[in-house]
């Protein structure tokens, strides 16, 4: 995801996937009983996401290496007094920022970008208080990995069952674990793998957001009603809980 110092994110799907309002109100509708309190996020990027819920919550850590990316990120939060921005790795924040436990954690296609992503889940159960959650969100179905997920650095796309796996590790437990945006996967397949392109489209992306959202959104409630999951997506969303 970024150069081996971690200090520069060279991807440009941020500023491609920034102008997504139906898909990524979304991808926080799943988790909008835990976003609440102090919060910490991990792999903010540039806040697209960040700026949706930021007045949700109390505080919240913004935590984001990348120091190019932490240039836009603070910018787009100037002003917000129940924001702090740490310019670091998680596990090299400073300790006066993590030393009050957190209510709820959130990564949003970030895990994936990790080559060790147990030792993350682990901190991040470290520095939430118990009962607290961890949100998170990553692509899904390893076999439709492709030439997108190769140009910003994917490690992985998950599996439902590895990435329970994987959280259990850490310690968590699961309260909910499914998969999102069914047709989702039709134009990833036909863009990174079929016809292998090394760039993100961002107008692609908002007609999807305009007309794929709503009509993947309906698909899956009418699946819901009839199946007790989803069962298939482009992305696994997941909610898990320190116990306590």
């Amino acid at each position: 995801m970024t150069d081996s110092s971690n200090t520069h994110y060279a991807g440009q799907d941020l500023e491609a996937l920034a102008d997504l309002p139906r898909y990524t109100g979304w991808i926080l509708e799943q988790f909008q009983d835990e976003l609440r309190g102090h919060v910490i996020e991990v792999g903010a990027g540039i806040g697209n996401v960040a700026i949706r819920y930021v007045d949700r919550v109390e505080s919240l850590l913004l935590v984001e290496p990348a120091a190019n990316l932490c240039e836009k990120l603070r910018i787009r939060t100037v002003g917000l007094k129940n924001v702090v921005i740490a310019e670091a790795l998680l596990h090299d924040v400073a300790p006066e920022l993590v030393a009050k436990p957190f209510d709820a954690a959130l990564m949003v296609n970030v895990l994936e970008h990790i080559p060790d992503d147990v030792a993350v889940l682990t901190r991040l159960y470290e520095v939430l208080k118990p009962g607290g959650a961890l949100c998170i969100f990553v692509p899904a179905v390893p076999e439709i990995y492709g030439s997108l997920d190769a140009i910003v650095d994917h490690v992985r796309r998950y599996r439902r069952a590895e990435l329970q796996g994987k959280l259990e590790q850490a310690g968590f437990v699961v309260k909910r674990l499914s998969y999102l945006d069914t047709l989702g996967i039709v134009p990833w397949v036909v863009a990174g793998k079929i016809l292998k392109r090394k760039k993100y489209d961002a107008l692609g992306a908002q007609a999807y957001d305009r007309v794929g959202v709503p009509v993947t959104r309906a698909l899956e409630a009418a699946l819901n009603r009839v199946l007790p999951r989803t069962p298939i997506g482009k992305s696994l969303v997941a909610v898990a809980v320190k116990p306590g």
